[in-house]
């Protein structure tokens, strides 16, 4: 029987990020071609606490722990990436504006703009299902629209490169294999536990959870407006991430049940909006993170078959 593990991480700017059990590790190049690697060694509250290793919270608290982790990675990268940048006296209050203004813009994108012209253009506001499944719709399309108009950018197309990077290379480690680059470059850049991807089955739990929710609501109180949709839709979206945890967890496991590849199809198409063929260079600082990653470990670990046991 195949072992399992969580392997992944992220693309970062420059280079990629790799988390392993008990560690992770950022490798960057910088300008002149030089790799930085940034390791720290980590364990999740949810191997420390047994409320939250329950299901659906633990994916409540690893989307936390995920967010936290990827925010410091990608600031250190932009340090190494673009020392320029960080010669520069930092401006706290601007900082902390534009983290507020990408919030709002996020909320009013993927929240309130869906649920604003489903009220306005159709008469559903009464019906939860309804209502939930066409604003889930338009959330998807400007989902889809949001990725396809940044993917025009220079720098993110590197940063996609970077990700297929790093997907290459968990499936290399994955596949027992030796982990070199000629390897990697043989695999594809689409990974059903890709961010992405649970992103994607974050839209879709978010219907069905919603319309469950304002059924509850409109039992309860006999109306309901978009203004109390925002109010209880908002502070739930840590419930929906971990719901979608859990799907994530079984279409990893099922991989051969036709329901859950179907599943997972869209996730693995919008990876091909979100992970580019990566040049050699990148795949080698996806290695070089993998590796410290483990650390001393790394020998003992290689050359096996892996099932993978949550989101990478």
């Amino acid at each position: 029987m195949k072992p399992t593990i969580l392997v992944g991480g992220q693309a970062v700017i420059e280079g990629v990020m790799m988390r392993v059990p008990g560690a992770y590790a950022t490798a960057v190049r910088d300008p002149e071609g030089t790799v930085h690697v940034d390791r720290h060694d980590f364990k999740s509250i949810t191997e420390k606490s047994n409320f939250w290793k329950k299901p659906i919270f633990r994916g409540m608290a690893g989307l936390f722990e995920a967010m936290k982790m990827g925010m410091a990675t990608l600031q250190w990268s932009a340090d190494i990436a673009m020392p320029e940048e960080k010669d520069k006296k930092p401006n706290k209050f601007m900082e902390s504006l534009s983290s507020a203004f990408a919030i709002l813009l996020a909320v009013t994108l993927f929240m309130i703009a869906p649920m604003w012209i489903t009220t306005r253009m159709l008469d559903v506001e009464k019906e939860a299902v309804a209502f939930n499944l066409i604003s889930g719709i338009f959330r998807i399309t400007f989902f889809v629209i949001y990725l396809l108009l940044i993917s025009l950018m220079k720098d993110v197309k590197r940063l996609f490169q970077y990700h297929g990077a790093e997907h290459r290379v968990v499936y290399n480690f994955e596949s027992g294999m030796d982990v070199e680059i000629k390897n990697a470059q043989s695999f594809p850049t689409q990974h059903p536990r890709c961010g992405t991807s649970f992103m994607f089955i974050v839209l879709l739990s978010a219907i069905i959870v919603f319309s469950m929710i304002d059924a509850v609501v409109m039992g309860i109180t006999g109306h309901i407006s978009l203004p109390i949709r925002l109010m209880v839709h908002l502070p739930l979206i840590p419930l929906v991430a971990g719901v979608s945890y859990e799907v994530i967890k079984i279409t990893a496991r099922k991989g051969d049940n036709i329901f859950f590849r179907m599943l997972r199809a869209p996730g693995l198409w919008l990876q091909n909006i979100t992970t580019r063929h990566p040049e050699d260079e990148m795949v080698d600082v996806a290695i070089t993170a993998l590796k410290e990653a483990f650390g001393d470990k790394y020998e003992e670990m290689v050359g096996k078959e892996y099932v993978a046991e949550a989101i990478g």
